[in-house]
């Protein structure tokens, strides 16, 4: 598995190779996780390869992977992988290309992420980066034998996009076991949140393309209605000061309890200590704390969106809104604090029936047998390892890479 994030970096990809990569292993394979280094790395961590990367890239909190020739090539001679899976279409994800390239495995791409809405991370003409971003991705999805989709929503795009290569619905799973038992009531008393209070809580990167300038508003505006509201916020990023300072200009600081990055029991705590939970991105492509939240027993409140709709049932474990109204997310967060004690065991009962739909074995199985399907289809005659054929092919890999470049290029010239 190659990925441009890793833990101990908290994101929705980085828990995705975890969880899938744990699933596997239990099954009695082996999983190489190649990734970038990072601050605060663990000193001993088994079959994970870490390259050479730039810390906090642009004023993010990614590390951006360096070219390290040589560093893989032991590692995969010792491993012989079966199958390569790529996590990112570009840096270690190119990586990806070559090395199935040069030792003839199949190679599997998961979409995790909408990358045109993070061109605010590069100083450029955004319009014109866009449009090269959608066609980079559509052409790194063409260069390999299988792409995952995290959503139908997202399958639909990318086929509208133009890509070609077959397609696979597969979300990350949940640990529904692990996320329905929680304390949440220690965990309010550890954060001095009242016992009483209506609590709307966020998990996830305090970052731009998260949308929680909106999100802190809306809330903000349904605690200055209530005497009893509470926001708690779990995360790092850039964005922390963004919220501070929006509860802060309504006179709600007291109500915002930003606790950090939180994992294991403590983040399972964190969310029984809430009401409600409340996402209004419009990047993921599947939202793996809106599972979370509903293996915890949470409705959600939510921005209709790709990865988002697939999950959030209006009226049933939530609400889904079709507009970025700041009065109607407020309105929703109402509906969920006033609902009855009966209005309140359902939603919490229809939460929990949906995370079982996205329970970590179930998806574990899936893609076992994906990855198996794949292996069988591979010539079964003996495979070229001569020096020479290995040249040819990662010349034919650099080459595809190349011009899957230049044709983005091109493309976001003729779109501008």
């Amino acid at each position: 598995m190659m990925t441009n994030t890793f833990t101990p970096f908290v994101g929705g990809v980085a828990r995705s190779v975890v969880a899938f990569a744990r699933e596997c292993r239990r099954a009695g394979h082996r999983v190489v996780i190649v990734a970038p280094v990072f601050e605060a790395m663990p000193l001993q961590e088994a079959d994970v390869i870490r390259v050479p990367a730039l810390q906090n890239f642009n004023g993010s909190d990614f590390s951006l992977a360096l070219p390290a020739p040589g560093i893989l090539a032991p590692h995969l001679e010792e491993c012989r992988p079966d199958i390569v899976h790529s996590h990112h279409p570009h840096l270690l994800g190119n990586t990806a290309v070559r090395i199935a390239s040069r030792l003839g495995c199949p190679l599997v791409f998961t979409h995790h992420t909408m990358y045109e809405q993070y061109v605010h991370y590069v100083p450029t003409g955004a319009s014109r980066l866009r449009e090269f971003v959608i066609a980079l991705v559509t052409g790194y999805c063409n260069l390999c034998d299988c792409v995952i989709a995290p959503s139908p929503s997202v399958a639909s795009i990318l086929r509208e996009r133009g890509v070609q290569t077959s397609i696979e619905i597969l979300p990350t799973g949940v640990d529904v076991g692990q996320f329905a038992q929680g304390d949440g009531p220690a965990f309010r008393r550890a954060h001095r949140i009242p016992k009483r209070a209506f609590v709307a809580g966020y998990v996830g990167r305090l970052a731009p393309e998260k949308n929680l300038a909106f999100l802190a508003e809306a809330v903000s505006a349904r605690i200055a209605q209530t005497r009893c509201g509470h926001f708690l916020v779990v995360g790092s990023g850039p964005s922390d000061k963004e919220i501070r300072e929006v509860l802060g200009r309504s006179g709600q600081r007291r109500n915002l309890h930003l606790v950090g990055s939180l994992d294991g029991q403590d983040l399972v705590d964190a969310y029984h200590a809430l009401d409600a939970f409340v996402f209004a991105s419009r990047s993921e492509t599947q939202g793996m704390v809106l599972t979370e939240a509903m293996a915890a027993g949470k409705p959600v409140v939510a921005l209709d969106a790709p990865g988002v709709r697939e999950v959030v049932i209006d009226g049933y474990n939530g609400c889904l809104l079709l507009t970025e109204r700041q009065e109607d997310f407020a309105a929703a967060l109402g509906r969920i604090e006033s609902a009855s004690a009966l209005e309140r065991r359902q939603l919490e009962a229809a939460a929990r029936e949906t995370a079982q739909q996205f329970s970590m074995d179930r998806c574990g199985r899936r893609l076992l047998r994906l990855y198996d399907d794949l292996v069988s289809r591979q010539p079964h005659e003996p495979k070229d390892e001569s020096s020479w054929h290995h040249a040819m092919e990662e010349i034919k890999a650099e080459w595809e890479l190349l011009k899957n470049m230049a044709e983005a290029v091109g493309h976001a010239i003729r779109k501008e």
